[in-house]
């Protein structure tokens, strides 16, 4: 069934200003260079020891690669065109990493890793089918012992499927749920069992994530040219509590952030990556997002963006402060009310 917009939705109204943040850090560049390359990252925290986490990126012209904090290369697969990446831990399966392949643009394909998280590196364990089009978005939710995948495709299409990790990992697709346009960034909250995905000239869209769960998806930020910008890009979830939170999402349009409140969808206000130290950020297509420390220079929380020009270096990705992200954001709403 092809989403519909919630009728009588309005437009954002009294919109705080853009709060400006800097990157603490980030990652080397990918190996492609001269072209739109770097694309979407996935945050592994380790608890043990914060400062050993790892970030998950990939270079969709050549594969993924594995960085530390440090933004430093810990490993690289030749993967071939991989667009999204996304990680979930699976109890003794360990983590398991997940890619959208588009190496054949009529038949997606949903690639599987398992991630060493002492090493670093990435062994493969087989790939599934994802559904006839070209493979776009990607993102994982663990439900008890079922791994479920949601592939999107260029066109709209979001196939659901529930994948068995034996030995040569299996999927079955239990529901297509379809939108209009192009269509790729997308993320569970598990709190809440919703799918939020990224039309990228609409908005985003929310969906029941369970199986077979409601088909109708109702349109929960609408792309209105002040909170939101189209294209529509990567989106993200940072928890708050056992239900509240925020939805980030890339409005790469004009190179911001736009963030709305769970569960009820507000829109919170709007930051982007400016310059200092480090370069700052634009045409953003992936982010992720992740709660605790991550170390003396994330201490509440790690945010990730990948970097769309990064001149006169090839694509990166930018480590920012969640901290520094709320504290911007607190400072610019007492601007905007002066």
């Amino acid at each position: 069934m092809i989403a519909t917009p919630v009728e009588g939705q309005a437009l954002s109204q009294s919109l705080p200003l853009t709060a400006e943040v800097t990157a603490r850090a980030e990652t080397v560049p990918v190996g492609t260079a001269d072209d739109d390359a770097a694309d979407d990252p996935a945050i592994w925290r380790n608890a043990a020891r914060p400062e050993a986490s790892l970030i998950v990126a990939t270079d969709k012209k050549a594969g993924l690669y594995v960085y530390g904090l440090d933004g430093r290369v810990k490993s690289f697969v030749a993967a071939g065109r991989v667009n999204n990446v996304a990680l979930v831990t699976m109890g003794r399966s360990g983590v398991i990493v997940a890619a959208s392949d588009r190496n054949d643009v009529t038949q997606a394909l949903v690639q599987l890793y398992r991630l060493d998280t002492k090493t670093g590196s990435l062994a493969r364990i087989g790939a599934v089918a994802g559904g006839m089009g070209e493979a776009y978005g990607l993102c994982l939710w663990r439900e008890g012992a079922f791994l479920h995948a949601y592939s999107v495709l260029k066109h709209g299409e979001v196939n659901h499927l529930q994948i068995a990790l034996k030995t040569t990992p299996t999927a079955k697709t239990v529901r297509t749920l379809k939108l209009a346009t192009q269509t790729e960034g997308c993320v569970v909250d598990p709190r809440s069992q919703t799918l939020y995905v990224g039309e990228e000239a609409r908005g985003v869209w929310a969906f029941d994530a369970r199986a077979p769960g409601a088909m109708e998806g109702r349109l929960v930020a609408a792309v209105d040219n002040a909170q939101l910008v189209a294209d529509v890009e990567g989106l993200a979830i940072m928890p708050s509590g056992a239900k509240e939170g925020w939805l980030i999402v890339s409005s790469q349009g004009d190179n911001s952030f736009a963030l709305y409140s769970l569960p009820d969808h507000r829109p919170l206000g709007r930051f982007r990556v400016t310059a200092d130290r480090l370069g700052s950020v634009e045409e953003t297509d992936g982010i992720d997002v992740h709660p605790g420390s991550f170390g003396r220079a994330f201490p509440n929380g790690l945010f990730v963006a990948q970097d769309g020009v990064n001149a006169p270096a090839a694509q990166n990705f930018k480590l920012i402060s969640w901290r520094d992200i709320l504290h911007a954001l607190k400072a610019s709403k007492n601007k905007a009310s002066r």
